[in-house]
């Protein structure tokens, strides 16, 4: 593996012919590569992204995706609001982020040529189906005249392919109609990239059979328009090269594709494997959290159930009342449905009880941008419910880190009997990346311990709901039903122990104080920092899906002989242990988010270090790019 985030230089094999006299291309070995396919809405970009993906990580390379796409159900088709795109960055070594810039640009139409090619470095190679390049279309984009006429492109290398025409000529003996058979476009152009860099076929093609097995013509022309593209990379003269990513030499194990909501998913259906409770998940749809409901609804037979419920509050009240039942219960939901739970986890608060509330960040306020991301929820996280009422947070760094963080999330709510907050955002949510597949066997169990007998200690022979383990602070879980601990629960205060309702000033201030301490005494790891030669200057401290950006930003300025530390946190509430003294460890201290500086602010009114941020709220990641600028600018004594 590399520990930079650098191409290394090309190698190539000269082109030549093949025994049989058909022509053998030059072949180029990189370490990585950049693609975005880009089109309207209605192109099917993410899925030609998703299964150029597919076969990517099938094939062994490491990787990782940037899906984009507009809020609308259906954009004015051919403007550039409606413009969607996938980005995957592949490579022969461990990679960090989608990529900055494409090495290749695949436009399907001249919005996704104008809302793309400003990314293309100089020397890209760009792809046009120039079917779609009409005086109409040009219009509807502000084109004064054809780009791939004038000079405008002469930075780049453009192919200019007629995709829609020769898909129609490769359908012509399956009989579907014109508008149909245009709409296999997608598939030429993945099949030709297929071709372009040495991708496998037999998978899309297996996948093509299995999605339209009840429309088995369907199956067949989109078949046949991927070995179409993948012909005509073969045979036309216009592609004298080809690419060679080599596998990645991941640890050993097994591996799969997986996106952030697929990971979130299968961690709530690994909870009761590790947990022995039954689950429910009482949700409502929103974007971009609906992915995990439609998972996790598919693995009904592992102990999960799922409830589409009428609205945010009724998803997250049935998910409480599962706890309340003896279950765990789980609500997923972006921003604005957190907003809507505020109450119901307010009472999970007083009451006690496990609850997992996932939380999919986008952009807002209000509605926002539904499609894009966000990190601008910590706050409401933390602090978006009435009086104090303190919860866990935490957050994952990458779609494969989802799983490991929900099972970390359901060790907290079992354990302390507290709603536990899991951040993750719409670029973990859609992004993706090979993730190894554990060994259920090996993952770590949590024991409900639920109350069995009555516990007053005044020998009554009474259940005592808030006695608390001198430990973790947690009050007992017992299952309603259960011979001799009847008690009652509700959202008032309770007295300390006996829980009875209690309005004395001095038992609530108790209370208060426990709840508090119960969330400040969780234990957390301690914060791990990156710091290769020990003498840094700048600690680069983020959360969340900030973790690729900032590491591929720091490989690129170590590389350059600069030293710059960095960490990372889960935990968000409460903070490791040792947070305080990394940060006093540092001469400057660096917070990238992309919010206003929620992180930031936190950190400088706790430990009172002048923390500097870097904020973004574009609706877009970071890019290491942009970061490493900004890390080599606050590097101390200017080292530049």
């Amino acid at each position: 593996m590399t520990s930079t985030d650098t191409t290394s230089p090309d190698t190539t094999t000269p082109a030549g012919s093949a025994s049989d006299g058909t022509r053998r291309p030059t072949v180029v070995r990189r370490d990585r590569v950049v693609i975005r396919f880009a089109g309207d809405s209605g192109d099917g970009m993410q899925l030609t992204g998703d299964r150029f993906t597919s076969e990517t990580a099938s094939f062994g390379n490491d990787l990782s995706t940037l899906p984009n796409f507009p809020a609308e159900i259906r954009a004015p088709a051919g403007t550039l609001p409606g413009v969607s795109s996938f980005q995957v960055h592949f490579a022969d070594f461990d990679i960090l982020t989608p990529g900055d810039r494409p090495d290749v640009l695949v436009a399907m139409n001249p919005a996704a040529l104008r809302a793309n090619i400003g990314d293309l470095p100089r020397g890209g190679i760009v792809i046009v189906n120039t079917d779609e390049f009409t005086p109409r279309n040009l219009t509807k984009v502000g084109y004064a005249a054809d780009p791939l006429e004038d000079d405008s492109l002469a930075d780049f290398q453009v192919h200019r392919i007629a995709m829609a025409t020769l898909t129609r000529g490769a359908l012509e003996s399956t009989g579907l109609p014109k508008r149909d058979a245009e709409r296999a476009k997608n598939m030429f152009a993945l099949g030709l990239l297929s071709w372009m860099y040495s991708r496998p076929q037999e998978g899309t093609e297996r996948f093509l059979r299995e999605k339209f097995a009840k429309r088995p013509e369907l199956a067949e022309a989109n078949i046949l328009a991927f070995r179409a593209g993948h012909a005509y990379g073969e045979t036309t003269e216009a592609f004298a090269v080809v690419y060679e990513v080599a596998k990645a030499k991941l640890p050993a194990g097994t591996y799969r594709q997986i996106t952030g909501n697929t990971a979130l998913a299968y961690g709530i259906v690994a909870a009761p494997h590790v947990t022995g409770l039954e689950v429910l998940l009482g949700t409502y749809p929103i974007t971009p959290a609906t992915d995990i409901l439609h998972e996790v609804s598919r693995h009904k037979a592992f102990g999960v159930t799922t409830v589409q419920a009428e609205d945010e509050i009724a998803g997250v009240g049935a998910a409480l009342g599962a706890s309340f039942g003896g279950a765990l219960g789980v609500t997923t939901t972006s921003g604005p449905g957190i907003a809507l739970k505020a109450e119901t986890i307010g009472l999970a608060v007083a009451l006690e009880l496990p609850l997992l509330v996932i939380d999919v960040q986008r952009g807002g306020p209000s509605t926002g941008l539904p499609t894009k991301t966000e990190q601008a929820d910590l706050l409401q996280a933390l602090h978006g419910r009435n009086g104090e009422s303190p919860v866990p947070v935490i957050a994952p760094q990458t779609p494969g880190d989802c799983f490991a963080a929900v099972l970390d999330a359901v060790r907290i709510a079992v354990t302390y009997r507290t709603p536990v907050i899991l951040l993750s955002d719409g670029a973990l949510a859609n992004g993706s990346e090979p993730w190894q597949v554990p060994d259920v066997a090996q993952l770590p169990t949590v024991d409900p311990a639920f109350a069995t007998e009555p516990n007053a200690p005044d020998g009554s022979g009474a259940f005592w709901p808030y006695l608390r383990d001198p430990e973790t602070l947690a009050r007992p879980w017992a299952v309603p039903g259960t011979a001799g601990l009847e008690h009652r629960i509700g959202g008032l205060e309770k007295a300390d122990g006996s829980g009875s309702i209690s309005y004395d000033p001095a038992n609530h201030e108790r209370m208060v104080h426990l709840r508090a301490a119960k969330i400040a005494g969780i234990e957390v790891p301690d914060l791990e920092v990156d710091d290769p030669t020990g003498d840094a200057g700048l600690l680069v401290l983020g959360w969340g899906s900030t973790y690729g950006p900032i590491g591929a930003a720091a490989r690129r300025v170590r590389a350059r002989g600069l030293p710059v530390a960095t960490a990372h946190l889960r935990h968000l509430n409460p903070f490791p242990a040792n947070l305080g003294e990394v940060l006093a460890r540092y001469r400057a201290v660096l917070v990238p988010e992309m919010n206003l500086g929620q992180l930031a602010s936190l950190l400088r009114s706790r430990y009172l270090v002048d923390v500097q941020s870097h904020t973004k709220v574009s609706g877009q990641p970071f890019k290491a790019e942009e970061l490493q600028d900004v890390f080599l600018t606050h590097l101390p004594g200017a080292q530049r």
